[in-house]
């Protein structure tokens, strides 16, 4: 038993069978976009603003996302060592830019990790508070401090992380290690909307556990709109490991996810703690 999961037993013979016949998490990738309404999502960071309420793309994409896997938990699942598992708890990355002391910008990973009852207020919080602590010149969160750690000495890098990969692959390493690494992680998020730039199709990393890697790029016009609209939509690009879930799940999960985006004032509700993650 890993200690961010727990081996998934009575699959059936063919997902049994995927990890063996795509060993590898580049595999097993599908490539899926999809476009958002822009409009909704504006209109609904505008009138929670007004209301005193803070809500980013960024929340509004996480928290639909989250809600929609309580629904359908098998996207929260992750394959390891041809074996699939089920995590035991949620938990998405993303990256932030931040500049350094001498002006350069650079870049760090940030992970939050959410909770049953989370809904899109405290999920937007939890974002703000970890942003906040990050962009600071001077600090270096505890992934980053490792990783300096790991290159301060020549060669130790490849040790360090080759023995993580071995570990990883036979699930002894150690929680606090999963905990502080970015790729363990349910969902990767990249907003590449915030630097002007178009969606791209992100891989899932092969170190790691992450399943699900999503992509938002800057607001295009919605071509159907009539003639003279301004209407645009929040195109995302979606990377996904086929291993975890069949076809008609990965349908379910997407029309709910897609759901909670055409209505985000349903992710004020919280879905209370007898709806799990791992179940």
């Amino acid at each position: 038993m890993r200690p961010d999961g727990t081996r998934v037993k009575g699959l059936t013979p063919i997902v049994q069978a995927l990890p063996y016949i795509m060993p590898k998490r580049f595999d097993a990738q599908n490539w899926a976009s999809d476009y958002v309404d822009e409009e909704i999502i504006k209109q609904y960071i505008r009138q929670k603003r007004r209301q005193g309420q803070i809500v980013t793309h960024m929340s509004v994409l996480a928290a639909a996302y989250y809600k929609a896997a309580l629904e359908n938990p098998k996207v929260n699942y992750f394959v390891m060592n041809r074996k699939v598992y089920r995590r035991n708890h949620f938990c998405f990355s993303f990256v932030i830019l931040k500049t350094r002391a001498d002006g350069t910008p650079d870049e760090t990973a940030l992970k939050v990790f959410l909770e049953p009852g989370d809904d899109v207020f405290t999920i937007s919080r939890k974002i703000r508070e970890h942003v906040e602590r990050n962009q600071n010149a001077a600090h270096n969160n505890r992934t980053d401090r490792f990783a300096n750690l790991a290159f301060s000495i020549p060669g130790l890098a490849r040790c360090v992380f080759g023995l993580a990969y071995h570990l990883d692959q036979h699930g002894l390493l150690p929680r606090w290690i999963i905990d502080l690494s970015p790729f363990h992680t349910s969902l990767f998020i990249t907003n590449l909307a915030s630097i002007n730039t178009r969606f791209i199709f992100h891989h899932c990393y092969e170190f790691g556990t992450t399943s699900v890697f999503i992509c938002m790029g800057k607001p295009v016009p919605d071509p159907e709109a009539p003639s003279g609209s301004r209407k645009k939509l929040l195109p995302l690009g979606v990377v996904m490991d086929e291993r975890i879930a069949t076809g008609i799940e990965y349908s379910r999960f997407f029309a709910a996810f897609e759901r909670y985006l055409k209505q985000p004032e349903l992710l004020e509700q919280r879905l209370g703690t007898e709806c799990l993650v791992g179940k």
